[in-house]
C-alpha cells in the first residue's frame, strides 16, 4: 500500500488548552496589547467550532494579542450571529474573524464593516464580497484528490468504486467528490455508482444498501464526509474487506479507523483555521500583505497515525 500520510500540524499547541462553550475572552501574555482580534464562530456548542475557538485562542497566547471569541448557541441562529457581528464591529477591534452561517445573510453587516477600514477575514466558510480581507479554510478539491489516491492505494486497477455525495447543491461535498473521482479514475478504477447521501448516517446506510443490490462488486467506497462513510460501513458489514474512506476527521470515524472498521479519513484542519483566522488578522493590523486566499490544511489519517490525531482531537475537546 502506497504511503501518503502527512503529519498531523500544531500538535504542541494544544498542550494544555481549556475551551469554554460559551462566549470567550482571552488576555494575551507578552506585548501587544493594544491590538485585538474578535472572532465570530457559527456556534460554541459542538466539537468542531470548540476546535476552531482552541486554535484562535492560542494564537492569542502565542502572538500576544487580545482575542474575544463569541459564537451563538447552534448554527440555525443566523440573526443572533449577524447581531454577535453588529455589536463586534461597534467595539471597534483591530480586525473581526467571522465564520459565516448564512454568507449571503452576513454580506451586508460585513460590507459595513470594511467600509469603516475594519479588516473581515472569513474562515471555514467564504462569503462573495470583494472587500474581504481573505478566505481561511479548506480546499475539498484538494481533500476530495486526497480521499481519491489513498481509495485507489488499497485497490487494483479496475476494481468498481462507490462515490457517496452530500446534499445537492453543496459546493463543499460536491468538490469533494469532483477531486476524488478525478484521481480514482486516473488510477484505472471504474466509478459504478455516485449518490448523494444528505450527510446523514440513516440515509447512507440505505444508499449503500441499493448500491449493493446493483453493483455487488463494490470494492471501496469514497465518502464526501465522515457520518456518511459510517452509515456506508453499516451496510457493509459482512460483504467482506471493503475499505471505505470518509472526509472532515470527526472523532467518531477516527475511533472507527482505531477499530480497524474505517479504511482513513481526509480531515480538515479546523484548529488551524482558528490559529492563521487570528494570526493573519494580527499581520493586517499591522499593515503586512496577506494572501486573499488561504489553505488551512489537511491531515491524511490512516491506522498508523489515527491515535495520535484522536489524543490531539481529546486535548482541545475539554
Amino acid at each position: 500500500m502506497k504511503k501518503g500520510l502527512k503529519k498531523l500540524g500544531m500538535l504542541t499547541m494544544a498542550a494544555g488548552l481549556l475551551v469554554a462553550a460559551g462566549c470567550s475572552s482571552d488576555k494575551a501574555s507578552g506585548g501587544g496589547g493594544e491590538e485585538s482580534v474578535t472572532v465570530v464562530l457559527k456556534t460554541l456548542s459542538s466539537p468542531y467550532w470548540k476546535y476552531v475557538e482552541a486554535g484562535a485562542k492560542e494564537a492569542g497566547k502565542d502572538l500576544g494579542v487580545d482575542v474575544n471569541i463569541v459564537g451563538p448557541a447552534s448554527e440555525s441562529q443566523v440573526i443572533e450571529q449577524v447581531n454577535m457581528i453588529e455589536d463586534s464591529i461597534n467595539q471597534m477591534p483591530g480586525a473581526i474573524v467571522v465564520s459565516p452561517s448564512q454568507p449571503s445573510t452576513v454580506v451586508p453587516v460585513l460590507k459595513q464593516a470594511t467600509q469603516g477600514d475594519l479588516p473581515v477575514l472569513l474562515i471555514d466558510t467564504d462569503a462573495d464580497f470583494d472587500e474581504k480581507t481573505a478566505f481561511i479554510g479548506t480546499d475539498n478539491y484538494t481533500a476530495g484528490q486526497e480521499g481519491g489516491k489513498l481509495l485507489a492505494s488499497m485497490l487494483e486497477k479496475g476494481d468498481s468504486v462507490a462515490l457517496i455525495a452530500g446534499a445537492l447543491g453543496n459546493s463543499a461535498m460536491d468538490a469533494r467528490i469532483k477531486g476524488a473521482k478525478e484521481e480514482l479514475e486516473k488510477a484505472g478504477m471504474k466509478i459504478v455508482a455516485e449518490q448523494p447521501a444528505d450527510s446523514d448516517k440513516t440515509k447512507a446506510m440505505s444508499v449503500m444498501e441499493n448500491i449493493m443490490q446493483k453493483n455487488k462488486d463494490v470494492k471501496g467506497v469514497f465518502s464526501a464526509n465522515d457520518d456518511m462513510a459510517l452509515g456506508a460501513l453499516r451496510a457493509l458489514e459482512g460483504k467482506g474487506d471493503i475499505p471505505v474512506i470518509g472526509t472532515d476527521g470527526t472523532v467518531e470515524a477516527v475511533e472507527s479507523i482505531i477499530a480497524g472498521k474505517m479504511a482513513g479519513t481526509i480531515a480538515q484542519s479546523p484548529y488551524d483555521m482558528g490559529y492563521q483566522g487570528v494570526e493573519n488578522a494580527l499581520k493586517t493590523i499591522k499593515g503586512e500583505k496577506i494572501e486573499k486566499r488561504i489553505d488551512s490544511g489537511i491531515d491524511i489519517i490512516t491506522k498508523e497515525n489515527a491515535q495520535e490525531k484522536l489524543e490531539f482531537l481529546q486535548s482541545i475537546s475539554k
